[in-house]
């Protein structure tokens, strides 16, 4: 009995030439049942014996139902399942030519590529690296010359082999990334066809959904009469999707798959795949910026620049927008203490809602800065140079390259989130790899983290923000790698895999495109502090204030007043009450300094009675070794929920202490006044804030992705542990260099 095998390619590849020299005679020609395509059969054998019976289909440069020939191709495939596919490709066009392997691969279709016109490709000076490409593809590759029937008995061994390796090790298909937007809606396709056995028969779950976002009417025909409501989801994934890639990139779904593929393959080729030996006489555009964005020593240096002045517009351009709302939340607060009676609404308007949800809402302007300029390097094709670049760095510590989109999606640059980050992670094949990556990418500073870095540098390391947040950003990146190295050569041993990266052709981003992209990651930052972290500070809020003090001790502190005002003249009491303070006498001013300081000490003793302040106060004895104080700790303490939580919640402490209830001042101004804060503190803080435990909503992320709860419950308690520790460590050694 022979097994069925598929010869396919672009028009003009010297398929026909290949087939008729493997099959000789031993061929006949009809068509395809119900069209007029013609379809040439023949047989033969390899070195063992083995029968073959091959099957030329038609020349095709895709497998998206455009045309009769591609309809026919894909069919074929799909439906008399061939043992294998040979792809035939012409070497002096290789870029070009594996678009159509792609496509192979991505349906899981067992391919052996055959490297037609070697001698072509060598005249035309082109050097091609066949183990290397066979590797980055993981597929077998035989060089061949069609018209002399060279390679032809290397190409029936390697059939062979490959037959026998895929009869007990099946092909995965191939998952190429698409870009953010893409991927986001794959991933929701995939998970609603995978779910509801939608086609799935017949075709891969994530193949389907691809199709339907490159407009495939074949495949949505079929979709259409298998079941119209899933059918109907679909499409309106595609036509939201569409709606948003033409308002941001004026690009329709499949204009951009095939971009992206066309990077995948292009980044595959840098990679010591061919060797020019001509120099070219034209290269293009893209080719011209990657010569010196990726260069070896000058790419690393463009980078750090780009990264640095990225911040520094950040930091320039949000400072007088975030004084106007730190100023705006201040009237806010005085008004409302203008307005209501003492008591715990005044209590829970001020110090819950507005200093709570106000100090995290304040930073909207600088994440909204910081947007813009991702998206920009998004838009622009650059943060994918950033990924190719770092490949090399992410090898030495265990990582694969694809590992990079998921830091940077995280917040390599300030401002991602570790969710999408640690969903980016199913890009890679090795388990190893993933769970590593899965692990790690909470290091990077996500929108959430940014507010308590922007809190501290602005209070803390004003001349310097820049500057410092580079420094915060390459901690991270740095912690990382460390500890994924650490994780490699422990708990996750494995083999690295090879690394390919799409490089997507470098584009102007318009306008309109990076106002919505902004607009939209704002929009998501304004709407959780309006929700999420409202509940939370009103919750902690009723934490810092339940139960207070007890009779006695609010007794206490009024005999204290009554001690105070006890001699004073009752006309000095009147002007306390009722006069500003630059208008009241000597005698007047002091009493007024000695009841605000019993207020605060009063405020203090409550809030350190209150739940929260138990619990923080408890843990004060080991976190003092890290520089942290009581209210410090439970503002860490509510950061395990949401880590914007972190500035709300010292927002909401201090203003419960407040020494001058009349105070308007922004937090950084508070904290860089308080005693026991300094660079010291702000520096430890913001090395705990990096790498202690992630966010709830993330701990789940990770325990679906890696199939086990133990790998989140890992995250949350090894990552703690090692924040304190480097807190530890950082305060302890500034300490004595302060000392000196």
């Amino acid at each position: 009995m022979s097994t069925a095998i598929a010869l396919a390619g672009n028009p003009n590849s010297g398929k026909t030439t290949l087939f008729n020299a493997l099959t000789g005679a031993r061929q006949h020609v009809g068509n395809y049942p119900g069209v007029t395509v013609e379809k040439k059969q023949g047989t033969c054998s390899t070195e063992s014996g083995q029968s073959l019976h091959l099957v030329d289909l038609p020349g095709t440069y895709s497998l998206t139902a455009y045309s009769l020939e591609e309809v026919v191709a894909r069919d074929f495939l799909v439906n008399e399942k061939p043992a294998m596919i040979i792809n035939i490709v012409d070497a002096s066009n290789l870029e070009r030519n594996l678009y159509l392997s792609l496509q192979f691969m991505e349906m899981g279709l067992p391919v052996c590529i055959a490297l037609n016109m070697m001698d072509v490709a060598q005249k035309r000076g082109v050097q091609i690296n066949v183990e290397a490409l066979s590797g980055l593809l993981n597929v077998p590759v035989v060089p061949t010359v069609a018209r002399s029937g060279e390679g032809k008995k290397d190409l029936l061994k390697t059939i062979a082999q490959s037959l026998d390796k895929s009869s007990t090790r099946p092909s995965q298909p191939l998952k190429i990334s698409y870009g953010l937007d893409i991927d986001a809606a794959l991933d929701e396709m995939e998970s609603i066809i995978a779910s509801e056995n939608f086609l799935t028969q017949t075709y891969g779950a994530r193949w389907i959904g691809l199709k339907y976002l490159e407009n495939d009417h074949q495949i949505m025909d079929m979709g259409d009469s298998a079941s119209p409501e899933i059918s109907a989801r679909l499409k309106d994934i595609t036509k939201k999707l569409t709606r948003h890639l033409d308002a941001t990139l004026n690009v329709h779904p499949e204009g951009l798959i095939a971009d992206q593929r066309y990077g995948y393959i292009h980044s595959l080729l840098k990679q010591n795949v061919i060797n020019y030996v001509q120099d070219r006489n034209r290269l293009q555009i893209t080719d011209r910026i990657d010569q010196v964005l990726t260069h070896r020593l000058l790419g690393p240096v463009i980078m750090i620049a780009i990264l640095m002045g990225l911040y520094q517009f950040t930091f320039a351009y949000s400072e007088a927008p975030v004084g106007w709302l730190e100023n705006f939340f201040g009237w806010l607060s005085g008004m409302a203490d203008s307005l209501l009676p003492d008591g715990l609404l005044k209590s829970l308007v001020i110090s819950g809602i507005i200093d709570g949800v106000g100090g995290v809402l304040g930073f909207a302007p600088l994440i909204m800065f910081m947007f813009l300029g991702i998206s920009f390097l998004e838009d622009s094709g650059y943060l994918a140079r950033m990924a190719f670049m770092l490949d090399r760095v992410f090898r030495i510590f265990g990582l694969h390259g694809a590992s990079v989109m998921a830091f940077i999606v995280s917040g390599g640059i300030a401002g991602g989130c570790a969710v999408p980050g640690v969903m980016a992670a199913r890009t890679l094949k090795s388990p190893k790899e993933r769970l590593a990556t899965l692990l790690t990418v909470p290091f990077m500073n996500c929108g959430a983290k940014l507010p308590v870095f922007a809190l501290l540098v602005g209070a803390f390391f004003a001349k310097n923000q820049a500057l410092v947040m580079l420094i915060i950003t390459l901690v991270s990146w740095t912690g990382a790698l460390v500890v994924a190295r650490l994780l490699r050569s422990t708990l996750i041993r494995g083999e690295s895999t090879p690394f390919v990266m799409e490089l997507p052709p470098y584009r102007l981003p318009t306008v309109k495109g990076l106002l919505i992209h902004t607009w939209e990651r704002t929009w998501q930052y304004v709407k959780k502090a309006g929700t999420v972290i409202l509940g939370i500070s009103i919750l902690l809020w009723a934490m810092m204030t339940f139960p207070g003090l007890d009779d006695a001790g609010k007794a206490d502190f009024q005999a204290r007043k009554t001690a105070i005002t006890r001699d004073v003249p009752s006309q000095v009491l009147q002007d306390i009450e009722t006069l500003e303070e630059e208008n009241l006498g000597e005698q007047a001013l002091a009493v007024k300094k000695a009841l605000v300081q019993v207020d605060f000490s009063q405020a203090q003793a409550g809030l350190k009675n209150s739940i929260a302040g138990k619990i923080g106060t408890s843990l004060e004895g080991i976190t003092r070794l890290a520089g942290f104080d009581w209210r410090t700790n439970i503002s860490l303490v509510g950061g395990f929920a949401a880590k914007e939580v972190v500035v709300s919640t010292l927002g909401t402490a201090y203003s419960l202490g407040e020494v001058d209830p009349e105070e308007t001042s922004s937090l950084s101004q508070r904290l860089s006044n308080m005693e026991g804060w300094g660079p010291l503190t702000a520096l430890s803080l913001i090395v705990f804030t990096i790498f202690y435990a992630p966010c709830f909503v993330t701990v789940v992320c990770i325990a679906r992705e890696a199939g086990s709860w133990k790998w989140g419950a890992f995250s949350v308690v090894f990552n703690t542990v090692l924040a304190f520790g480097l807190s530890v460590l950082t305060y302890q050694v500034g300490s004595l260099f302060v000392s000196l």
